[in-house]
């Protein structure tokens, strides 16, 4: 099997366990209310939401609680930390048991002194952990069209004029494969402390660990 069609089962297998998630799943649905009322139309839940899935799942655990669920969006047009925390403030509204984190990629690059993001995949591009920079969101499908590169097909419990979509630049390989692997364009220093705070090596003890890529 050629590295392509890998991918493709990949995705598939990923979003059809995502879509039996009834929590995963609302939070998506409150996430795309959020997005519309506060024109998102760049966003994501991501990290850990899409991550420990994966991780469960292939440990046979059962889910782990969200602990926390990012909701990453992309506006240059207002970095403020006061959007953030609006939205967050919408979410908690909706949700107030949820654990929402919203950040504007648009302005973290100031954090973490790269230079200026240009969308949520750049943003995602410089991640500390290859397997943690993979997302999912709800997008518009066009039921009249025939064209179904940009949706995925085959999903299931999620409404019928919005599919998931993958956001994954560095695709799902290393994520099934249960590594752990350091990104090369962020310091090694930071991947091994985010290492020995998390806990991952000991909740999930088949990961390998990748210091080098």
């Amino acid at each position: 099997m050629n590295d392509a069609v890998s991918e493709v089962e990949l995705k598939h297998q990923l979003l059809e366990w995502i879509a039996q998630d009834c929590e995963r799943v609302r939070a998506l649905e409150l996430a795309l209310q959020c997005a519309r009322i506060h024109s998102m139309p760049q966003w994501c839940l991501a990290a850990g939401f899409v991550r420990n899935l994966v991780w469960d799942r292939l440990h046979g655990f059962e889910l782990s609680p969200l602990n926390d669920i990012d909701l990453i969006y992309f506006c240059p047009l207002d970095i403020s930390p006061e959007r953030d925390l609006a939205i967050e403030t919408y979410l908690n509204q909706l949700a107030p048991e949820l654990p929402w984190s919203v950040k504007n990629q648009a302005r973290m690059h100031v954090r973490n002194q790269d230079m200026a993001y240009t969308s949520c995949v750049d943003a995602m591009a410089y991640w500390p952990e290859l397997e943690t920079a993979i997302g999912v969101s709800y997008q518009a499908v066009d039921t009249e069209s025939d064209d179904q590169t940009q949706t995925c097909v085959g999903m299931k419990n999620h409404p019928a004029s919005y599919d998931i979509e993958l956001v994954a630049p560095f695709g799902l390989n290393s994520l099934f494969a249960l590594k752990l692997s350091a990104n090369p364009k962020r310091a090694l220093p930071v991947f091994e402390y985010r290492v020995a705070t998390k806990g991952w090596l000991t909740r999930y003890p088949l990961l390998e660990c990748c210091r080098t890529s």
